[in-house]
């Protein structure tokens, strides 16, 4: 069954298109990701499929008993209304069969025949069947569960909408589509203006629900966690992929390598042929010639590789510092209410750290207290010896919108000549006419990457990065990645980015309301630290982590800033395993670690998993560290706990 028929859709916006033959299929349960650079016409996409723009040329064909909802960036509500009204009129489809329902069983109670009472009572059993089905019986309960899913609180139930915050708005039309439940989702960055905690609540909605959907993001975490198919719209038309983003991103690297090696040979074959047609068109060869130009002629021309580009990116040489960069002690901040309190932690240099936490726990307040252009309210902060910052704003203050990007990129006190401005520009992907415009006519993704050239510009050794995300298409933001682990000077950044987390962070600081906990590691390491419950308070050795503001190995630190005082210190407990160093601990925890992701890679290599001797013993290897490694955790987290 096809839910969706896209056939040849086209688009223009002037001379060139932006859809130039779209064609694809949607079918039941498929989760399907659509990706392509910024300005490839994936909202326009969108709002084609959900009627909302018609199409130039082609069609777009709905099953006829199939509902389909696009989750609109721009809020629109009926004046008046609460939250919890908004919300529930998602679920008008089930009132309206539910009132159906009721109107069928009173005319069954008053049905005087046989007839009309079977078939009003088949017609009952229908209706209440649906009901079933979608879960009609218990309508408060599910709007509850996704109101609180994407961060509402009770007391937000009854507010109105106009005095909902932007963000708020978007969630709640997120929720009103949720609730819908139509066959097809058409999903926008449905996880813009949630925090991680909502963006991983609407993760597994999605993947237990059995709706069909297109989703745009530049979460590829996201995506890899949702989607099990990926559409890439570039140049007009759509490539389809088996999988998820990863999945994707590794089979567009393949396609690419067979692509770029077929165009280059026919274009070796086509450079010869007319090479050989210009020298003997006239000559003693001259039949050979004009044979050689109709085979030409009929020849079919390999397309160019649909090869995305990327900006390179980079960041000069950093000049050394300090061994110690940035030292935080015991610092606090309040505004209306505390933000975080008794913060510490130090940052050494060549070092890549990333802070994350919930929407409002002070991630930007922090960066703008550690930089010095916010006062803490307590404790104080050191940079150390030859630290120079640069800072990145996600607001992009510290660029002129008045100026044309040639100019704006320019760091104060520093001489830069234009043809060197123009060079680093283009290095952040900004080229041709757009470097002289000013900078508030440059799109977002545009004046995003002219302040991370002007960041480049200032051969600062220590970057301090507030969501340098913001905006960017996945490849800027591979790009960027690639740039930032190259970069041989020391890095802070807030994101809420987990795939860039995992790409770019080696340490980690997590912001909560009254705690903050120190990994070292990166995203996934946390995840794991804390479904293995180690990321918790650990007595006597968290008050030591928290001291020197780091943790040994790959350990997890919590501090509580509310924390309680006892009379009596808990009793130890006893030992299950020998004593051991947790330093040698956590090496072999980081050996075995490593050892799993090698048999993992070596089980996704097709001429492995054509041997199946070798699988089965590479599946026996990695039970095998599996259980290992889990003993280890056990054991690494009774060291902490019990080595004096």
């Amino acid at each position: 069954m096809i839910l969706l028929n896209v056939a040849s859709i086209t688009k223009h916006f002037g001379p060139d298109p932006v859809l130039a033959g779209v064609t694809f299929e949607v079918r039941p349960h498929e989760r399907i990701g659509l990706v392509g650079p910024n300005g490839a016409g994936k909202t326009t996409l969108l709002k084609i499929l959900a009627g909302l723009e018609s199409p130039d040329s082609g069609s777009v064909d709905l099953h006829p008993s199939a509902r389909l909802a696009y989750l609109e960036q721009q809020p629109l509500f009926s004046p008046g209304r609460t939250l919890w009204e908004e919300a529930q009129s998602g679920l008008e489809h089930l009132l309206a069969i539910a009132a159906e329902a009721q109107r069928v069983a009173e005319a069954l109670a008053a049905a005087s025949n046989a007839v009309d009472r079977q078939r009003l009572g088949k017609q009952f059993d229908r209706l209440q069947h649906d009901l079933h089905l979608h879960g009609a019986y218990s309508l408060d309960h599910k709007i509850e569960q996704v109101l609180t899913g994407l961060g509402f609180r009770p007391e937000n139930y009854q507010q109105p909408v106009e005095q909902l915050s932007g963000g708020q708005q978007n969630r709640l039309l997120l929720a009103r589509l949720l609730l819908a439940e139509p066959d097809v989702m058409l999903l926008d960055e449905p996880s813009n203006h949630l925090d991680i905690e909502a963006t991983e609540w609407l993760e597994n909605f999605l993947r237990d629900t059995d709706q069909a959907m297109i989703i745009v993001s530049h979460d590829r975490y996201f995506l890899d966690r949702v989607t099990d198919r990926t559409l890439e719209l570039y140049r007009g038309t759509v490539d389809s992929y088996a999988g998820n983003f990863s999945a994707y991103w590794r089979q567009k690297s393949e396609r690419l390598e067979v692509q770029r090696r077929t165009y280059e040979k026919q274009q070796e074959e086509i450079a010869k042929a007319e090479e050989f047609i210009r020298r003997n068109f006239s000559g003693q060869k001259a039949a050979q010639a004009k044979d050689r130009e109709k085979k030409l002629a009929r020849i079919e021309r390999v397309d160019r590789p649909r090869e995305i580009a990327a900006p390179v990116m980079g960041f000069p040489p950093a000049k050394r510092s300090g061994d110690i960069v940035v030292r935080a002690e015991r610092v606090s901040k309040a505004y209306d209410c505390p933000l975080f309190a008794n913060l510490s932690f130090q940052i050494e240099r060549g070092q890549r750290w990333g802070i994350l936490g919930p929407n409002g726990t002070g991630k930007t307040t922090l960066l703008r207290c550690l930089v010095g252009r916010t006062e803490q309210d307590s404790g104080y902060v050191s940079i150390g010896t030859g630290v120079k910052i640069a800072y990145f704003d996600q607001l992009l203050a510290d660029l002129d919108d008045e100026l044309p990007a040639v100019e704006a990129v320019r760091p104060l006190g520093k001489e830069l000549t234009e043809p060197e401005r123009r060079d680093l520009l283009a290095r952040f992907g900004l080229t041709g006419g757009m470097v002289f415009q000013p900078v508030k006519s440059l799109s977002g993704g545009e004046r995003n990457r002219a302040a991370l050239a002007r960041l480049a510009a200032t051969e600062s050794n220590f970057l301090v990065l507030d969501e340098p995300t913001n905006h960017l298409d996945l490849w800027a933001r591979a790009s960027l990645e690639h740039a930032l682990a190259e970069f041989d000077g020391t890095v802070l950044f807030v994101s809420h980015d987990r795939y860039f987390l995992n790409r770019v962070a080696d340490h980690l600081l997590v912001v909560e309301p009254s705690r903050f906990r120190v990994i070292e590691g990166n995203y996934d390491t946390y995840v794991h630290f804390v479904r293995q419950g180690l990321a918790v308070a650990q007595g006597k050795a968290d008050a030591a982590a928290a001291g020197n503001g780091r943790v040994a190995g790959r350990a997890a630190s919590t501090k509580s800033v509310t924390s309680v005082a006892t009379t009596e210190p808990p009793p130890k407990r006893k030992r299950r395993f020998p004593y051991r160093k947790v330093v040698e601990l956590e090496q072999e925890i980081h050996d075995r670690e490593t050892a799993i992701k090698s048999i993992n890679a070596s089980l996704s290599d097709p001429a492995v998993l054509r041997n199946g001797e070798q699988v089965r013993a590479l599946k026996l290897d990695l039970a095998i560290h599996q259980e290992t490694l889990a003993l280890l955790y056990d054991h690494w987290e009774e060291a902490v706990e019990l080595n004096g």
